[in-house]
């Protein structure tokens, strides 16, 4: 969430100072604190560009860093596209063909079973990984009376086994969040 909120706030700050740079050059009179003079100002001098030239480590110094941050960014946004959940599991039917289950099939089925054990309220179930090796976040929502140890055991010992089992993965690894339901406080009468 905090990443979120983060970048949001990067966001917001380079669309203002963008929006003020854009409003300065198209003829807005620019603040007492602006670090330019006008409309017509520059960001580089002629100074500034030719004080480096007789020194060859400058540019290509600065266009090493330039191309590296192109490289982190595409890096970044990448892996924003990537998908989270993995679509598909990669099941060994022992005829050396293999099968494929839909990744949300099984999640539901997991999430199914966790919910019906006792004490459990809600369930949620994500795969990630590779199709071969997949991993389970789950998330129990456990009743007021419930014990988190025997959730924890019972969701591990049936939903996960089971699911490790059908898929005939060697492991299936797992984390389990485990949170309370909030409940009204009874009336006594």
């Amino acid at each position: 969430m905090y990443k979120s909120q983060l970048l949001a706030l990067a966001g917001l700050v380079l669309l203002v100072l963008g929006g003020s740079v854009l409003a300065v050059g198209l003829g807005a009179p620019p603040p007492s604190w602006w670090i330019h003079d006008g409309r017509h100002d520059v960001l580089l001098s002629d100074g500034d560009r030719t004080r480096w030239r007789d020194a060859g480590w400058f540019w290509p110094v600065v266009i090493a860093v330039l191309a590296l941050l192109v490289l982190l960014t595409l890096w970044w946004l990448s892996a924003q596209l990537r998908r989270r959940r993995l679509a598909e599991v990669l099941v060994e039917t022992g005829d050396g063909e293999g099968a494929v289950v839909r990744g949300r099939a099984l999640e539901s089925v997991m999430a199914g079973e966790a919910e019906a054990q006792e004490g459990v309220e809600r369930a949620r179930v994500a795969l990630t990984g590779r199709r071969g090796t997949p991993r389970a976040r789950a998330e129990l929502a456990l009743e007021p009376r419930a014990a988190p140890a025997d959730a924890l055991h019972r969701f591990g010992a049936e939903a996960l086994a089971h699911a490790r089992e059908s898929a005939g993965l060697a492991s299936l690894p797992a984390t389990v969040l485990l949170r309370g339901v909030k409940h009204r406080a009874r009336r006594v009468s």
